[in-house]
C-alpha cells in the first residue's frame, strides 16, 4: 500500500533514531527545531514535509539529503504523490 511522503519520512526518521541511539529531543536540540515539528512528522500529523525540514533532519543524522533519501521506503512504488 502506498504511503504519503510524510509517512515515509516518519519511517526513515524512526529508523535512524533507533540505529543512532538518539532521542527525538536530542535530535531537535542538535538541529535547533521545535520538538513539535518532529512530533508532527513522526505521528503523521503533517500532510507534507518541506525540503528544508528534510535537509535539517539529514544534518541531524550527519548525512546528506541524498543519503537520507537513499532508502527503500522512498521508492516511487511506495509513495502516493497525490
Amino acid at each position: 500500500m502506498a504511503m504519503t511522503t510524510c509517512e515515509a519520512v516518519a519511517i526513515r526518521v524512526k529508523d535512524l533514531l533507533e540505529k543512532n541511539h538518539i532521542s527525538q529531543y536530542a535530535l531537535c536540540k542538535k538541529i535547533a527545531i521545535d520538538p513539535s515539528n518532529i512530533y508532527n512528522i513522526l505521528y503523521k500529523r503533517c500532510k507534507t514535509v518541506t525540503l528544508d525540514k528534510i535537509y535539517l533532519l539529514a544534518q541531524g543524522f550527519d548525512m546528506t539529503v541524498q543519503e537520507f533519501m537513499n532508502d527503500p521506503v522512498f521508492k516511487m512504488d511506495n509513495i502516493d504523490a497525490d
